[in-house]
């Protein structure tokens, strides 16, 4: 079986676009799955969810997600956040958000201990970020109850593996809005084998600069700000561990 894990697309269609296309050149997969966060910060939210919805993909609900279906979040309309939830909510109209809203946690492939666990940031929460030097102490808190021995998640911009207590973790990372240092987006293919679950990462180009366009077409606000962070790819935390 294989797995298609794309997670923080981030309204972006043009970065999503072109990991399906190349997940096509892979050979495709059976599952395609969306590990949250489609919308918030980019200017086609719609569009991204209308492809996920025309693929029929098994999609989960990541923390923008919530944040937009549940309006009580962030609402005043003095509130930057505010402003961008309403904008987002009315560009993708209230079917659209009700479906965001209606999306589970968790979404499982397999049965028992081997099976494949996805969530979005990770199987607790979903806004506590994971990073691949996470301290024992984190992951046995966040970890530590989950049979599965593999788990695949997102939130975090930064796409690793790392094996733990026989458990494989795999941070699939960004699909439009890539923070690692590396402008490329990011998506993961899982495959099960007889031994357990194997993950491979793919890096896909995507015309930045046409995205940059869009958003500052789109009368989103705060465009300067979000064309910044795409522009700039990488948290500010690793200014000083990525080249």
């Amino acid at each position: 079986m294989r797995v298609a894990c794309f997670s923080d697309i981030h309204g972006n269609i043009r970065a999503f676009d072109a990991c399906l296309a190349d997940l096509r050149d892979q050979g495709g997969a059976d599952t395609i799955v969306g590990v949250g966060d489609y919308c918030m910060d980019g200017p086609r939210p719609a569009a991204v969810v209308d492809r996920l919805r025309e693929l029929g993909a098994i999609c989960i609900r990541g923390n923008t997600d919530r944040y937009i279906a549940e309006p009580k979040i962030a609402s005043d309309d003095d509130d930057a956040e505010g402003e961008a939830l309403a904008w987002q909510r009315e560009k993708l109209g209230a079917e659209n958000v009700a479906w965001l809203g209606a999306l589970p946690f968790e979404a499982r492939f397999g049965e028992g201990p081997g099976a494949l666990l996805v969530v979005h940031a990770n199987p607790v929460n979903d806004d506590e970020h994971v990073w691949p030097q996470a301290t024992d102490a984190q992951l046995e808190r966040l970890f530590a109850a989950t049979p599965e021995r593999a788990i695949a998640f997102g939130h975090l911009h930064v796409p690793y593996a790392r094996m733990w207590r026989e458990r494989l973790l795999v941070n699939v990372a960004s699909a439009g809005l890539p923070k690692d240092g590396d402008p490329r987006a990011s998506y993961a293919i899982l495959t099960q084998r007889s031994g357990g679950w194997q993950a491979k990462h793919r890096r896909v180009a995507f015309d930045v600069e046409r995205v940059v366009r869009d958003i500052e077409r789109s009368g989103m606000p705060d465009a300067k700000k979000r064309v910044n962070v795409l522009r700039r790819h990488r948290y500010k935390v690793l200014d000083e561990r990525i080249p």
